[in-house]
């Protein structure tokens, strides 16, 4: 026999209400007399559970900031680059999922400051910015980082009837953009090879090999910004030259090495994320552990 859905207890009763009335009619505009009577109960019942209407925000803000917490954690587990996309999407993906919330949370975010729950925020916001920055970024590398994170919030208030999907994709290729990186394969975590624009060289056509796809390091970036790249950057006007295609360096090898024993990844993703072929990737890999199989 299948048995009934639990009733919600009193506290989880009063936060949904709450949370209904806040976003209907905004935090201040609401009192806790309004929610009290909603619900059937007297304030002091309500007092019973939350000292204060502050309180209420707290325990509604504690979901998201633990979701985001748990993110950062997943994503600090793994290299970079690959850390960076997946603080982005984790990120994202956590405040598309309590956007309720965080729409209150936008406008009254400052009631938070007397506690300790906006200093967690602060410093998970901080967290997250140096994970996307990547070891020994610029200044400006990290500027970019503080954008491309920051920027993922106010859409999600101020389009709150787009779906999750096509506003999650759109937020995703903002980042890109920003960042000027491969985007990420859609759960992947990975960069993807960059598609063609206006101002970039056309792609050259594929060839009988997979080398073919891959050019000379000539225009690629040196320090962590040129290594999260991927696929080399050539200059407009400039095409690429004929000759063996570069390798990874020993860095790269230890990041790939270790996101195909992690098995989160395809070697396709892999590979991508790097700006290499499938069969140089597996030569690398083979080169480091010759007793490594192919798959």
């Amino acid at each position: 026999m299948d048995r009934p859905p639990p009733v919600p207890d009193t506290r989880s009763r009063i936060l949904r209400t709450a949370l209904d009335l806040f976003g209907a009619q905004g935090y201040q505009r609401t009192s806790l007399r309004q929610i009290a009577d909603r619900l059937g109960l007297t304030k002091a019942g309500i007092l019973y559970h939350f000292p204060s209407k502050e309180h209420l925000l707290v325990a509604l803000a504690e979901p998201l900031v633990s979701d985001l917490e748990a993110a950062l954690d997943r994503a600090a587990r793994l290299p970079w680059p690959a850390a960076r996309w997946a603080v982005l999407e984790g990120w994202l993906d956590t405040l598309l999922r309590h956007r309720r919330p965080l729409g209150t949370l936008y406008h009254d975010m400052t009631l938070l400051a007397r506690g300790t729950t906006y200093a967690r925020i602060m410093r998970l916001a901080t967290r997250a910015y140096d994970l996307v920055a990547g070891p020994g970024a610029t200044r400006a590398e990290r500027i970019r980082a503080i954008q491309a994170t920051g920027m993922l919030g106010d859409p999600i208030v101020f389009f709150a009837d787009v779906p999750d999907e096509e506003l999650r994709a759109a937020l995703l290729d903002g980042a890109v953009r920003l960042l000027a990186e491969p985007a990420p394969p859609p759960g992947g975590g990975l960069p993807r090879p960059a598609q063609p624009t206006a101002r970039s060289e056309p792609a050259l056509p594929d060839g009988p090999t997979d080398d073919r796809r891959e050019g000379p390091t000539e225009g690629r970036e040196s320090g962590p910004a040129g290594r999260a790249a991927g696929p080399e950057r050539v200059r407009p006007g400039r095409r690429r030259r004929a000759g063996r295609p570069p390798g990874l360096d020993p860095e790269q090898v230890r990041t790939a090495r270790a996101m195909h024993d992690a098995g989160l990844y395809t070697v396709d993703q892999i590979a991508a994320g790097l700006g290499v072929s499938r069969a140089t990737l597996y030569r690398h890999l083979r080169a480091a552990d010759p007793t490594r199989p192919e798959s």
